[in-house]
């Protein structure tokens, strides 16, 4: 498992296995919150495995499922959420860590108004362009 940061105490990486959230809890980290839509690949066939290890080992777990490109204003809130309420570090993921960073920034905007250049910094850093999402993010109100 290979993670990036975003943000000091939220990274993302690609799709996690069920036991791979032992080596997340290992790792340090308190929350997950995964993007993955139940089906969408063999590798995630849906949460509920993954929900009951996280209770399990004593990490926080937060189930977003989003389509890659659309991310509706409640997806925005449900992450922004996440990141301001529960305890960090905030690992979050999907099939490959693009969908994860889409939310990400569109949060901060939402509930930050980040500037797009850091948004965009912290983004390419961890291997995603933000770019495709320009309008959406400049477009984001708190």
């Amino acid at each position: 498992m290979q993670t990036q940061p975003l943000e000091k105490g939220v990274e993302i990486t690609s799709q996690l296995t069920v036991e791979e959230l032992e080596q997340v809890k290992a790792q340090g980290f308190n929350t997950v919150i995964c993007n993955c839509k139940p089906g969408e690949s063999t590798e995630f066939p849906g949460e509920s495995a993954y929900r009951r290890k996280a209770e399990e080992i004593g990490l926080h777990w937060v189930h977003i499922p989003v389509t890659p490109g659309e991310y509706s204003q409640a997806d925005v809130a449900a992450f922004a959420e996440a990141l301001q309420q529960l305890p960090r570090p905030i690992l979050a993921f999907c099939r490959s860590g693009k969908r994860a960073t889409h939310l990400w920034a569109y949060a901060k905007r939402h509930t930050e108004k980040c500037d797009l250049a850091e948004l965009f910094c912290a983004a390419k850093a961890a291997g995603f362009d933000l770019e495709e999402h320009r309008q959406g993010l400049e477009n984001q109100s708190a």
